[in-house]
């Protein structure tokens, strides 16, 4: 089993940053590589998972993510696309930490809606969902059981959503 570093393209890693996915597909990966090695994934010159090739086939790579570091990367400090050594592949991969603890969390998409019924509200709201879609529709988040810890996203970070704080920092 070989390892590899992959530098994910900036549009692919806006997506996989928004939807949770098991694979992560690659038009190119890494040269040499075969079902089963390991790769270091890279974004933003930051280390932001740990993947194994699930498909190398006619250039096209299907990685299944084995550890994501998404919100926490790691400084990809010397690392270069393509194969990398087993002492510097541990070290990084070490530094993604193992699976965590998961715990319940609440999430919600509020909109207003004028409807002449519960129905025809529930369509317009998937229409503005889709219509709007992650990156102009906020998403609120908060811990099971602590609404106070309420927290809004978009683009999947945390956005502000408090306009008279927003006029504060001009």
């Amino acid at each position: 089993m070989a390892q590899f570093v992959v530098i994910i393209p900036d549009e692919q890693w806006a997506t996989e940053r928004l939807f949770q996915h098991d694979v992560v597909t690659l038009a190119d990966g890494p040269a040499g590589a075969s079902v089963g090695d390991e790769v270091l994934l890279v974004a933003g010159e930051q280390v932001v998972a740990l993947a194994r090739v699930e498909k190398a086939d006619g250039g096209e790579f299907a990685l299944w993510y084995l550890r994501r570091a998404f919100d926490e990367p790691v400084p990809a400090e010397g690392l270069s696309a393509g194969p990398v050594d087993e002492e510097t592949f541990r070290r990084f991969s070490a530094r993604l930490g193992g699976p965590a603890d998961k715990k319940a969390w609440l999430v919600s998409v509020a909109l207003p809606i004028e409807a002449v019924n519960p129905a025809e509200a529930v369509r317009q709201f998937w229409s503005h969902v889709l219509e709007l879609g992650p990156v102009e529709l906020p998403t609120y988040v908060w811990p099971s059981g602590d609404e106070l810890a309420m927290q809004a996203f978009v683009l999947g970070a945390e956005a502000n959503q408090d306009p008279e704080e927003e006029d504060d920092d001009e």
